[in-house]
């Protein structure tokens, strides 16, 4: 049996649809999950990773763990208490959605330092183990639904440094893959989409899905810190402008790893947005 954690989220939720398309036993956590969340078939448990011990009726009888890294509140957890848990319900093969920011921003409170950590409790546990370490999501533009049906428009800040944002459906897959199959012990796979892309890029790419033109408004820094303070704590806001705004080399550059291990090249925004076209109606 294979445990997804973060089974709501996602990619959580792609990596659950994509074991249990490939016949795999699956059981799906989360704080909050219901049948509703998971496919016909897939069992669900409610557990919070703040709280290694509502994991145990979870992981117990599971020989590999898909395990998120926390996001904004990774802070929070207790890496190594989980991964003791883990191990005594009978796991032997741990994948771990960590973030590119790990070894971009390796001084960053919010992706470097915390994540590190985490990875380090991964790599020290005994068990199999892959680290994937993806960039920006495509699914960071659901953040424009709301203004594009209500506008047809999209707002944001730097509207023409490009980044190789990746889908969450590769994340997933490649995952799934590595969750499934030998050969991935031990390696760290950085995964990114198949080309820079720009905000404007991105925008006129839901605009071509839509069929209707989208009004792309360029933000400052500023006026897009004082939006994402709403939703997000200040270092993660910060760290977060600083990619976008003044990316690395290593944040530009494109990956070969998805391609790698799925044998195929990954999925283009603008594939993300047909698929998702109707968030944006």
């Amino acid at each position: 049996m294979i445990a997804v954690t973060g089974a709501t989220g996602n990619v959580g939720r792609s990596v659950v649809r994509a074991l249990a398309a490939a016949g795999e036993q699956v059981t799906a956590t989360a704080r909050g999950i219901s049948d509703a969340d998971v496919p016909e078939g897939v069992r669900q448990r409610r557990a919070d990773l703040i709280d290694p011990e509502s994991l145990r009726p979870v992981l117990d009888g599971a020989g590999a763990l898909f395990l998120q890294s926390g996001g904004a509140g990774a802070h929070l957890l207790s890496p190594r208490d989980i991964l003791d848990v883990a191990k005594a319900g009978g796991v032997a093969r741990v994948v771990l959605l960590s973030s590119q920011g790990v070894a971009t921003r390796p001084r960053s409170a919010s992706h470097g330092v915390t994540g590190r950590a985490i990875e380090d409790a991964v790599r020290e546990s005994g068990m199999d183990w892959t680290i994937l370490r993806p960039g920006g999501f495509d699914s960071n533009a659901f953040a424009w639904a709301e203004s594009v049906r209500a506008r047809r428009e999209v707002t944001a800040p730097f509207a023409d440094i490009g980044l190789p944002a990746v889908d969450p459906d590769d994340i997933a897959e490649v995952a799934a893959t590595a969750l499934r199959e030998d050969g991935h012990a031990g390696q760290i796979y950085e995964l990114t989409g198949p080309a820079l892309s720009t905000p404007r890029e991105r925008a006129g790419s839901i605009a071509d899905a839509l069929g209707e033109p989208v009004r792309f408004i360029e933000q400052t820094r500023d006026e897009a810190a004082a939006q994402m303070l709403a939703f997000m704590p200040e270092p993660v806001v910060e760290t977060t402008l600083a990619i976008v705004g003044e990316p690395t080399p290593a944040e530009r550059r494109v990956s070969p790893d998805v391609e790698r291990v799925l044998g195929r090249a990954p999925r283009t925004f603008a594939e993300w947005a047909r698929r998702n076209v109707a968030a944006f109606r």
